[in-house]
């Protein structure tokens, strides 16, 4: 399992039950693109746009986490 995070997301990666769709790619290339290390930059969109596109995986290869802000 990989992670991928920033204050606000968690995105988190097992490619093992990946089946290479590209659905997250096609769906939102600022977040999700393979020509790049890290391929996914939780930063690329607003955590709300990414979230929605994780749930569009079609392996559930990815999975997210919104975090809580800490006072």
């Amino acid at each position: 399992m990989q992670d991928y995070r920033n204050d606000k997301i968690v995105v988190r990666y097992a490619p093992r039950i990946c089946i290479h769709a590209g659905e997250c790619v096609r769906g939102l290339p600022s977040v999700f693109n393979v020509s790049k290390n890290p391929w996914i930059d939780v930063n690329g969109a607003s955590d709300n746009a990414v979230a929605e596109q994780v749930k569009r995986c079609p392996s559930s290869a990815l999975t997210y986490e919104l975090l809580k802000k800490t006072d």
